[in-house]
């Protein structure tokens, strides 16, 4: 069978079921596991790459390309027509994150191409377990699915029944800086099992735009910075700069060293089977003194 993943965390999938010998084509985005970045690039952002852009141009651009309702992803198409693939993963959830299957659909029609074209669309754990399930029966890899499955919930569950014990903290996570936007879909869920009360945003639904006073309106204990598809130093500069936000420094997560960065792409981003290790890493954020210390290069305290 000849795959295409057209999302990095189908790509995850796609490893995590043996099947990365199978994979003809990703994204531009698709670096792990590290074998990805060898594998045939068949779609590219159109955002500028030849400089760092700043979370402020990030968004006027996508807003740019959102209103002129154009792509933020090129597909190579001649490249998935030398393919061929059988099945092409791709999403629906966020226009922004990757490339609409709509616009899959559309390609392959002109193609001439008869893929079949699995959309995974989580909104919640639950239903990233799902698509990994999907992936599994599509792939004759059902077996093996299951069993992953299984052992994620096993380390959901360890992580619920240790933090319900706790006290609940007041969590705010932050999914991009400037402007502000508050964590949504499976990010709220995380928050909770994790021991947290999540702030500003509701489970399963996206995310959404706040402002600063509305942000320290909501007293949070604890901030995780998650810049959606950022690493951690980009997360930990972004972190710093907040604080020349009055209403953040005031904070009294700020005033307490209670603000976190996190490696977000890796672990936050991406609906796919690290999400588990995400729960861990805020699960520590939340309840430092009850829970495990993650590696360095997945959280650190900012100014703590």
């Amino acid at each position: 069978m000849k795959i295409v993943s057209l999302l990095p965390s189908a790509t995850e999938i796609v490893f995590a079921l043996g099947l990365g010998d199978q994979l003809e084509g990703v994204t531009y985005e698709c670096d792990f596991p590290p074998e990805a970045t060898s594998k045939p690039v068949v779609s590219e952002t159109a955002l500028p790459q030849d400089r760092l852009l700043s979370p402020a141009e990030i968004d006027a651009m996508v807003g740019g390309f959102m209103g002129r309702q154009e792509s933020i992803y090129r597909l190579d198409r001649d490249l998935i027509q030398r393919i061929q693939p059988d099945l092409i993963l791709a999403q629906d959830l966020c226009r922004v994150c990757a490339v609409p299957s709509g616009q899959v659909q559309d390609a392959l029609k002109e193609l001439g191409c008869s893929s079949q074209v699995i959309s995974l669309d989580p909104h919640t754990l639950e239903d990233v377990w799902k698509g990994i399930a999907e992936v599994g029966r599509a792939t004759g890899t059902e077996a093996l699915a299951t069993e992953l499955v299984e052992g994620f919930r096993h380390r959901i569950e360890r992580v619920r029944t240790k933090a319900v014990r706790l006290p609940t903290i007041r969590t705010l996570a932050l999914e991009w800086s400037d402007p502000p936007w508050i964590g949504g879909h499976w990010v709220p869920e995380m928050v909770t099992i994790a021991g947290g009360t999540n702030l500003l945003s509701e489970p399963a639904q996206p995310s959404r735009r706040a402002g600063w006073r509305e942000i320290a309106d909501a007293t949070p204990e604890v901030i995780v910075v998650m810049p959606c598809g950022f690493y951690l130093d980009e997360a930990q500069e972004q972190a710093e700069r907040l604080y020349a936000q009055p209403d953040f420094a005031g904070t009294s997560a700020a005033r307490n060293g209670d603000v976190f960065a996190v490696d977000a792409s890796s672990y936050f981003s991406r609906p796919g089977p690290r999400l588990v290790d995400g729960l861990e890493i805020l699960a520590w954020a939340v309840h430092p003194d009850s829970f495990p210390r993650p590696s360095a290069d997945a959280i650190t305290r900012v100014r703590g």
